[in-house]
């Protein structure tokens, strides 16, 4: 067995691992932990595919941002664990075989020659290449319409997540843009009549200081 194969399987088993103990984990902490960890046994394996840019993202962004935001919250929220797993493994059951549903279907997709060692170039790449530019091609050229189905889906979380946010709550400052497009000029102005105030000379009293004065 090739070191670069063996190297593989360790890294396969790692990510394989430490994604099982992400949902097995009693502590939350240590569940997003064993998270990092995966993120990192899949940034390796792209390494080693020479996907370094895939693998330089999922570090600096997952890892590095968004696993660290997560570590943080998890460790400020006060999680009650006990209500959490309540009626956990009366669920288990039906969640592996949604999982194994999704992973037969990801196999049948994508095709046995993806899952083996033999998938690994098995040749050096020349200087002048570049992975960034090599994706960016795929991105606008074969994967162009996946590629921005996968963008409108995000601007549809993300517009949920506003929405969900600003949902009418008694704690919550929302506005009301139907209400701002329909005001009219009575609603937001009114007009006071006002008596004209004389300036009195200096040295002279206003009739309010002489009455006060008597």
């Amino acid at each position: 067995m090739e070191f670069k194969t063996l190297v593989f399987y360790v890294l396969a088993a790692m990510l394989l691992l430490s994604a099982l103990r992400v949902i097995t984990a009693k502590n939350p902490v240590h569940a997003v932990l064993f998270l990092v960890l995966a993120f990192f046994s899949a940034g390796s394996l792209w390494l080693l595919l020479q996907a370094e840019f895939l693998a330089l993202v999922l570090l600096m962004v997952y890892v590095g941002a968004v696993m660290v935001l997560f570590l943080f919250v998890v460790m400020m929220l006060d999680i009650d664990v006990a209500r959490l797993r309540h009626r956990f493994w009366s669920y288990l059951p039906l969640g592996a075989v949604i999982g194994l549903l999704i992973a037969v279907q990801m196999a049948l997709v994508l095709g046995g020659n993806y899952f083996s060692a033999d998938a690994l170039p098995g040749h050096s790449m020349p200087a002048d290449y570049s992975n960034t530019k090599e994706l960016a091609r795929l991105l606008i050229s074969e994967y162009y319409y996946p590629f921005e189905l996968a963008s409108v889906v995000l601007l549809v979380g993300i517009i949920a997540a506003v929405m969900l946010t600003l949902r009418a709550r008694k704690d919550t400052k929302y506005q009301q843009p139907h209400e701002q497009v329909a005001v009219r000029r009575e609603d937001r102005i009114r007009m006071v009549s006002m008596a004209a105030e004389k300036e009195q000379p200096s040295g002279t009293e206003t009739p309010a200081e002489k009455q006060g004065g008597q």
